[in-house]
């Protein structure tokens, strides 16, 4: 298969588990006291446009008693110890691998979603594997992000003396999850592990994750009024970040900008494109198949894909090495085994394909100018990989990051430093300059520095993925305790 002409191999191709779900799930709210079904629900679609699942809609009324409650005092789990959270959190992670929760073992889960999200089987069940591991790493995590000369409690400080207690800066913490990775729902746990209490509002992409780890918490001991699931329209979600303590926001830039602005008096921590760059000084060659991995891994729309590749040596002969080796990416339905591309209904892959050919502009086409969309004739296609070739390094391409692999490669010049490299969740970086590696290191734009020995999307349990959320969270208070009690 050449470069400049991927074929469409996966039409008429469906997975091995042909069934899908006869009758529809009802998915309910998990509220404070028990599951709650309203009038008004969702339809989850998977990418062909069948029904799966309705989901419920909690009205703005409901959102708004729910979360005046919570902050009215701290949760059960507030008053645990970390190692008792800890004992939880463990057996949580267990559930959320191995139990039937809500009427779905783990291997239907795992289909339903890659159904719904597009996102290939064998990357939402890594996905899956990310949370659980999150999950019995959230402890170890939170102790990671401690400031050494904070205490845990009060009761850490001997009586008579002063030190800093590492205390929560709220009670309630909302999340206004995404549906592009199932892996999202790793980056909340730490707060859960903190004593939080937290609010989910699933994506209507992929509520599926978000119910299934509510559902593996509560079995594991977590009160109902700890951890809760909350789906609800957009209007409904203002007040979901209106009326918790701290929020987490997951989106592009529009959902990004319109919640950090803090028009809704609440913190908000955005986790918006990652725009991850890649940057390779001297030769090329022995770093392409990281490269590859990097853009199209995990299914190629992760946040945390490589979107930018600049290149020092040659950037037009690497391109079509990179068109080349991304083109025999086999396009298959989501549910299929072998799948390693996204998939979307036939109507929202065409939009992509016309918007990608709209923001290309003058880029020379390397890969997709005859097309992205392999349409199934179901009502769904994959979307095939892409490959541009542009002209500067600052090109506005650079920072364009599309749901499936899709790569800008720029020529780089060490004139121009970390410039092009700035504001990017990931930067990637392959070199033997030791000045220009701490550069980017320094860059407080650049959240993230890998040297090019493992993909952009790395990411063990442990590692910051946009700082410890625990910073968020948390705030160092000093305390003097009285020489008697306290």
């Amino acid at each position: 298969m050449s470069a400049s002409s991927a074929t469409c191999a996966g039409a008429g191709v469906t997975g091995k588990d042909e069934a899908r779900v006869a009758t529809p799930l009802m998915i309910d709210a998990l509220g404070p006291d028990k599951p709650y079904r309203s009038r008004k629900r969702g339809l989850i679609c998977d990418v062909s446009g069948q029904n799966v699942a309705e989901l419920t809609h909690v009205p703005a009324l409901y959102m708004a008693r729910t979360l005046d409650r919570l902050r009215s005092e701290s949760g059960v789990a507030a008053t645990l110890t970390l190692a008792e959270r800890d004992k939880l959190l463990q057996q949580a992670a267990l559930n959320f691998e191995t139990a039937r929760l809500g009427g779905i073992g783990p291997e239907e889960h795992h289909r339903l979603v890659a159904l719904t999200s597009g996102l290939p089987v064998s990357v939402v069940r890594a996905g899956a594997a990310t949370v659980a591991d999150a999950c019995r790493g959230a402890v170890k995590t939170v102790e990671s992000a401690r400031p050494q000369a904070s205490v845990l409690t009060r009761l850490d400080i001997a009586p008579g003396s002063a030190a800093a207690v590492w205390r929560r800066r709220g009670r309630v913490l909302g999340v206004n999850a995404s549906g592009n990775h199932p892996a999202v729902h790793s980056l909340w746990l730490e707060a859960l592990a903190l004593g939080y209490r937290v609010v989910v509002r699933p994506s209507h992409r992929d509520p599926l994750t978000a119910y299934r780890l509510v559902l593996a918490l509560r079995a594991a001991g977590f009160a109902d009024d700890d951890v809760l699931f909350l789906p609800c329209d957009y209007g409904v979600a203002d007040e979901l970040v209106r009326g918790v303590d701290l929020a987490i926001v997951f989106g592009g830039d529009a959902v990004v900008s319109r919640y950090a602005g803090g028009w809704l008096n609440t913190p908000v921590l955005p986790q918006g494109p990652g725009r991850v760059k890649v940057l390779i000084t001297g030769r090329w060659e022995p770093f392409l198949d990281l490269v590859v991995e990097s853009v199209s891994g995990i299914g190629g729309a992760s946040c945390l894909n490589a979107t930018g590749v600049l290149i020092e040596q040659n950037a037009p002969e690497f391109a079509e090495a990179l068109a080349d080796r991304l083109s025999h990416l086999r396009p298959l339905p989501p549910d299929h085994e072998m799948a390693e591309l996204p998939c979307r209904p036939i109507a929202e892959a065409r939009t992509l394909e016309a918007f990608l050919r709209q923001r290309a502009g003058n880029a020379v086409s390397l890969l997709g100018h005859a097309g992205i969309v392999c349409d199934f004739g179901n009502g769904s296609a994959a979307l095939l990989p892409a490959v541009h070739l542009v002209d500067s390094a600052t090109a506005e391409q650079m920072a364009l990051e599309l749901p499936f692999p899709c790569a800008w490669v720029a020529p780089w010049s060490r004139s121009l430093g970390t410039l092009p490299l700035r504001d990017s969740l990931v930067v990637g970086v392959a070199t033997d300059d030791d000045a220009l590696f701490a550069a980017l290191v320094e860059e407080p734009s650049i959240r993230n520095v890998y040297a090019l020995d493992r993909p952009t999307w790395w990411l063990p349990p442990g590692i910051p993925h946009d700082g410890f959320l625990a910073e968020f969270l948390m705030r160092s208070a000093a305390v003097a305790r009285p020489h008697k009690g306290g």
